[in-house]
């Protein structure tokens, strides 16, 4: 995961939890919800990024062997 994506995660997990522990504490639902939410994006830009780099890896490994064949 590139350096650039992980902030970008961390940064949405950490609002997220913020906005949501907020919400419980002043009883605001939609804050709350909000929160889930961005927590919910943080952690889907994990996945997105360990998968683009996992696709990385395979073009990678494709392009070694296609390299041996030549």
């Amino acid at each position: 995961m590139s350096s650039k994506d992980k902030v970008d995660s961390l940064k949405d997990k950490a609002a997220g939890t913020a906005k949501e522990v907020e919400g419980k504490v002043t009883g605001d639902k939609a804050r709350e919800g909000e929160g889930k939410i961005q927590k919910a994006v943080g952690k889907a830009k994990d996945v997105l990024s360990d998968a683009k780099d996992a696709v990385a890896d395979k073009v990678e490994d494709v392009k070694k062997d296609l390299d041996k064949n030549d």
